[in-house]
């Protein structure tokens, strides 16, 4: 029995299922296939994984769990998908069962964006792009980015603590120093598309060598304002070895 399962209340969700399915181990439930009714087939096979992928609505999903959860520390974590796969809800278990680590790692499945209520994340107000040549070491990156902060890396983690999420393009969503800063730092990683970043014109100064690798004027910046389009670009595109890290305060609004 997988850890994850992946519940399917109509057949047009069937693609997501096979798509998830493809990217992580999981038992997917398919409800238009069952005679029993949708809800009593997932309360059925609730309890019998640590996390679940909810593929509906967030109504029907808090329809389906009421009289089902016992307390926080033993219930399964929930993610609800909608159907176009456009938002991951961490509903349920945000950080004690994992449904914000899920619910990130399904967003960058599908290249949707990840919602997460939790107040430790919604009290961390930046978000930090990064964008990197290949095979950069994880002291490169911890460099580039204690200059962004104005800061030495002994004293780094004081300054991540205010991180929400890292952000960066499809290319290097597997570049294992990036990875390695991440875990190291227990951050996120939220990954765009090139061709998302190819759209938006959101840097402050473009690169030639970004616009012939990734087809886009850059990469931090446009990653960090696309978690916050919103938020204020506190710290442009700053370079060092090899890393480019730009910071975004969405504390701080722009405006409409």
């Amino acid at each position: 029995m997988t850890d994850i399962g992946v519940f399917l209340l109509r057949n047009q969700a069937e693609q997501i299922g096979h798509i998830v399915s493809d990217r992580i181990q999981c038992t997917v439930y398919k409800a238009y296939e069952q005679k029993t009714s949708a809800q009593e087939y997932f309360r059925l096979h609730y309890k019998e994984h640590r996390q679940w992928l909810m593929v509906m609505t967030t109504g029907i999903a808090v329809r389906f769990l009421d009289g089902q959860m016992d307390n926080k520390l033993e219930d399964p974590a929930v993610v609800v998908l909608d159907e176009a796969a456009r938002f991951a809800v961490s509903l349920l278990g945000g950080h004690e069962g994992g449904a914000n680590k899920l619910a990130n790692e399904i967003a960058n499945i599908f290249g949707s964006q990840s919602v997460i209520t939790t107040a430790t994340e919604s009290l961390k107000p930046l978000v930090l792009g990064v964008g990197c040549r290949k095979d950069v070491s994880l002291e490169q990156i911890e460099n580039c980015v204690a200059k962004a902060f104005q800061q030495t890396v002994s004293v780094l983690a004081s300054s991540l603590n205010k991180v929400r999420v890292v952000a960066t393009v499809d290319l290097k969503k597997n570049e294992p120093a990036l990875l390695l800063f991440c875990e190291k730092y227990d951050l996120p990683l939220q990954i765009f598309a090139k061709e998302s970043l190819g759209a938006r014109a959101w840097v402050s100064k473009s690169s030639q060598f970004v616009k012939e690798i990734v087809g886009a004027d850059g990469v931090c910046e446009p990653c960090a304002l696309m978690v916050s389009a919103r938020g204020q670009l506190i710290v442009p595109k700053t370079t060092l070895d090899g890393v480019a890290v730009a910071i975004v305060d969405d504390s701080i609004s722009t405006g409409d």
